[in-house]
């Protein structure tokens, strides 16, 4: 038994004519009588009272007529359902990021402008951004430098300016700008909730001649009590220090610039909805660009 023929039987039941059900489904009336007889000869009874032209369906045929309709109905609440998947799948969008300040600020204003999209973000290291990449776990990923990947799309965002974070009393407080090595004995307080921007940092230090004397390594929130105590400096990028109300100073090495950049896998289709939220965090770093610069 097929669903052709389950549709045929539907048709000639609820039309009760041959030929005019024939026309309905574009096909040669004998192909239909054919198929009828077939799917009779197949549950061994008629299914038909035959009047002539006329036809009507006899107690076999009603009890088939009834379950042939629950099944088209369950094919269609399938489709239908199939259909939402599908358009909670192309609006999905799974993104990982290796710093939850990479979204901070235009995630509200995306969401506000596309309320209709459901948002999978992570949090994962450099290494597990790529290889989620890879796997097709995530459509995009934010780092900081650039994934250099033949499988891997990346694209800078900004470059966002590294500044000397002190508390309010320091000595280097009304200073313009500084250089790193000027502060190479100084107490420095590390991110340890972010392994990619600590080895940067550490590679600033050493570009100036020194390797920084670790005396915390806490994470974001602690990072700023212990600012507040006079208890060392750090390094950190000046959306944070506007963000947190923190004094900090110029860094004068020409290093001191931390890329943000957003990947994706090169050559895979992107919905329609992934590809409007990589344009858009694209559109909104270009933006507020201001932000990542020491005016």
């Amino acid at each position: 038994m097929e669903l052709l023929q389950l549709k045929y039987f539907q048709t000639v039941a609820y039309t009760e004519h041959i030929s005019k059900a024939a026309a309905q489904l574009n096909i040669a009336q004998p192909s239909l009588s054919l198929t009828i007889k077939r799917l009779e000869d197949e549950l061994g009874t008629p299914l038909f009272h035959r009047r002539g032209r006329n036809i009507q369906l006899n107690a076999s045929g009603e009890i088939l007529l009834k379950h042939v309709n629950r099944i088209f109905i369950e094919i269609e609440n399938a489709e239908m359902e199939i259909r939402a998947e599908e358009q909670q799948i192309s609006n999905t969008i799974r993104i990982s990021i290796t710093n939850t300040r990479f979204l901070t600020g235009l995630i509200s204003d995306y969401i506000n402008g596309s309320p209709e999209t459901k948002l999978h973000q992570g949090i994962g290291t450099r290494s597990e951004i790529i290889t989620g990449l890879k796997k097709g776990d995530m459509h995009l990923g934010i780092t900081g430098h650039p994934i250099l990947d033949e499988e891997i799309e990346s694209v800078v965002l900004v470059e966002e300016d590294i500044v000397l974070v002190v508390p309010k009393n320091h000595a280097y407080g009304g200073e313009t700008s500084i250089s790193l090595r000027v502060v190479a004995t100084e107490p420095f307080i590390s991110l340890a909730d972010n392994k990619e921007y600590s080895r940067f940092t550490s590679m600033l230090c050493e570009k100036a001649g020194f390797h920084p004397n670790l005396a915390f390594e806490v994470d974001s929130h602690t990072l700023l009590e212990i600012i507040r105590l006079n208890q060392g400096v750090a390094l950190l990028p000046i959306s944070v220090c506007r963000t947190l109300g923190l004094s900090y100073v110029k860094i004068a090495d020409d290093s001191a610039i931390y890329p943000i950049s957003l990947s994706w896998v090169k050559q895979k289709w992107l919905s329609a909805s992934v590809i409007e939220f990589r344009d858009f965090i694209t559109s909104y770093y270009a933006e507020n660009a201001g932000l990542y610069k020491v005016e």
